[in-house]
Parts: C-alpha cells; structure tokens; sequence
C-alpha cells in the first residue's frame, strides 16, 4: 500500500537530514558572526500582507481561512514578513536592522514541471543600509557563507533590476507590453522577447538594444554603453564591485539581463550559479521600496538560498558532476 504526499513536497531521510543540518548549522554561524540575529515568523501569514509584496511568481501554495473568515496562506517568502516585523516591532529602532532565517516557504506551482511547493531557505535581510555600501555588505556574506558550506566553483550573477524598465520607459515601450516582455526576459527566452518586441512595435535600433543588451554578461567590459540608462545602471554596480574585497569581487559576473519575477525588486540583484546545478542556487537584491508599504520608509538588501539546491550543489562538486537533478530554469529563490 502507497500512501501519497503532495505533490512538490517529499520526505527528508536520516542520511540527508544530517547532512542538511550540516549546511544549515554552517550558515547559521557565518550569518551570527556577521551580526545576524535569527528570527522565525509564523508559517500562516494574512493574505493582505503577503500581496504587499507583489510576488506574482510566488504564489501561495495553500490558502486556508480563520474563524473570521479573514484568508490566510503559508508563507511563499520570508522578506515580506521581515519587512512587517520590522515595521510592526521596530518602528523607532535605529537602522541598520540584520536578521537571518531559516524557514520553509510555501509556492504554488504547476506540478507536471516538478517544481517543488515546500522549499527550505536561509538568508539574510539587511535593512536600512542604502546602496552601494548595504549591497556590497549583502554580497560579501552570502559568498563567506558559501565559501564556509564548502562550495568552490559558484559563481554570483550581479544585474540591476531598474535597467531594462528604464531603457523601455525611454523608449516608449506601450505600458501593457512592458510585463510580458520583463517575463520573457526572466525566463531568458531570448526568441520569445524577440517576438513580443515585434509584437509591440518595436524595430530598428530600439529592438536592437532591448534584445542585445540582456545578453551581455561578463566582465566590467559589459558595463559600457552609450544609453543614459545603461550608464546609470552601470556606475551602480561599478561602485559596488569597488567594495568589495579580491575574494569576493572575482566570483562576480556581471549580467546586464538579469531581472527576477518577484516585483519588489529595485536596483542591484543578484543570482548563485554552481556547473553543479542546472538552476540558480539563490538569489536576493534590493528592494528599498517594500518597507515603505508597511509604514517605515528604509532602503534594504537581502539574499535567500535554497538549501536542497545548495546540498545538490556540494554533492555535485564532490562528485564532479554536473547539472544533476536540475530545476527548470524559470524557477527563482527569492
């Protein structure tokens, strides 16, 4: 007789509990040591104050009602909670604010691509430090924290989410064509953008740019560019990457595409890659507007990794393979 679980969640065994408390234990240490004290929000959340967060790729995975028939559902992510601890319990303490988390968030997601909807995350959430300096404090521990896990090859994909709004607002982008031409590009379905920049109208040198400039990704060489925006753009980074020490600044990439799905996101962002896995690892940025959502106005950065990810990740270092169990690359850790 087989008794099923839902799907996109799955039992954990000794062997690999031991070995998950390991990674989370590492943390942990790294992230106190930083000056990041541990808090846990509860796993219901009221649904009002989770679509502060605009998550439109974090959906709620369950939903549920109390005996007031207010909706509830189970966390999709962490910062939008800390964001209401902040403002709820910390509303005259003096900033910067550095918490750490471990907690399992809860997503909906279409089942038949194997994503998971119970995902065990660590991160950091630093508020009231503006960039560069907050940001290039944001990086410097999520790569000690990785270092310390063991992990060697990663590599940290550093974008601004700001850029390619601002270069479709120049351009003239029609406002009802902007959401499904940021989906395409998080997707990094390079043809599909292609496609719906045609379909919005665009050609010629301003099509040429929005579909060229996603794809530049490397050194600080990308960072040139004669468009005011992308100048901006790039000064930020440039200025964040000069913060940070040799051991950290080298395993940056800068990814003049990259965007994530999850809409409080507003300057630098950040993704982990491993050859180990097929997907990224985490992922975090700056969202200095979410705070001011819940009545306390601060900037603030902050990162989550998916702790199976990373665990298949070492395992696959160790082994010396690579891309094993890969997740569909769609999928962010927020």
């Amino acid at each position: 007789m087989i008794y099923p679980i839902p799907s996109g969640t799955r039992d954990v065994l000794p062997d690999e509990t031991r070995e998950v408390r390991a990674i989370t234990d590492t943390l942990r240490g790294m992230f106190e040591r930083n000056g990041y004290g541990e808090v846990y929000t509860p796993a219901l959340e009221y649904e009002s104050v989770l679509a502060r967060g605009d998550m439109a790729e974090a959906q709620p995975a369950y939903r549920v009602f109390d005996e007031t028939g207010a909706a509830l559902v189970l966390r999709s992510d962490m910062t939008v909670p800390i964001a209401r601890v902040v403002a709820t319990r910390y509303p005259t303490a003096e900033t910067p604010l550095r918490f750490c988390y471990f907690a399992h968030c809860y997503r909906g997601v279409r089942p038949q691509r194997g994503q998971p909807r119970e995902l065990l995350q660590a991160g950091i959430e630093l508020i009231g430090a503006p960039a560069p300096e907050g940001t290039a404090e944001a990086l410097s521990v999520l790569c000690h924290a990785l270092d310390a896990t063991g992990l060697k090859d990663y590599r940290v994909g550093l974008g601004d989410a700001s850029l390619f709004p601002a270069l479709m607002a120049a351009i003239g982008v029609p406002e009802e064509q902007r959401p499904g031409l940021l989906e395409a590009l998080a997707r990094r379905d390079f043809v599909e953008l292609g496609h719906r920049l045609a379909a919005a109208g665009l050609e010629g040198e301003a099509a040429e740019l929005l579909l060229s400039l996603p794809q530049r990704r490397g050194g600080p060489e990308v960072l040139t560019g004669a468009n005011a925006q992308v100048e901006e753009a790039a000064a930020g980074l440039r200025m964040v990457r000069d913060l940070l020490e040799p051991g950290v600044a080298k395993r940056i990439i800068f990814d003049l595409g990259l965007v994530r799905s999850i809409g409080y996101y507003t300057g630098a962002v950040f993704e982990v890659y491993d050859p180990a896995l097929g997907a990224p690892i985490g992922g975090g940025g700056r969202y200095d507007d979410l705070l001011a959502r819940f009545g306390r106005p601060l900037p603030a950065v902050g990162f989550a990794l998916g702790i199976d990810r990373l665990h298949i990740a070492l395992t696959g270092e160790e082994r010396g393979t690579g891309a094993l169990l890969a997740q569909p690359a769609g999928e962010q850790i927020a």
